[in-house]
């Protein structure tokens, strides 16, 4: 699930959950969650219905989560 799903299902904004996540980032190994790069993001955007960002879009390639990383995710969000 990308970053910017989890932040609604929560409640809060991306950012909120991005600082959540940086400032735990050593609970968060890669088989819990990664990030995009530029040809993932690009490819994702291609296949789905995701807006380029050209008013105001990301700046940053988005993170996704895994099963595990949800349930991570939920303990620090609240």
């Amino acid at each position: 699930m990308l970053d910017s799903d989890l932040a609604e299902l929560y409640g809060v904004e991306t950012r909120v959950l991005n600082q959540a996540i940086k400032r735990n980032m050593d609970r968060f190994p890669s088989s819990f969650m990664f990030q995009l790069n530029e040809d993932e993001w690009a490819a994702l955007i291609s296949q789905s219905v995701i807006s380029d960002g050209g008013r105001g879009g990301r700046r940053k390639f988005p993170y996704v989560f895994g099963e595990h990383g949800i349930l991570m995710l939920s303990s620090e969000i609240k």
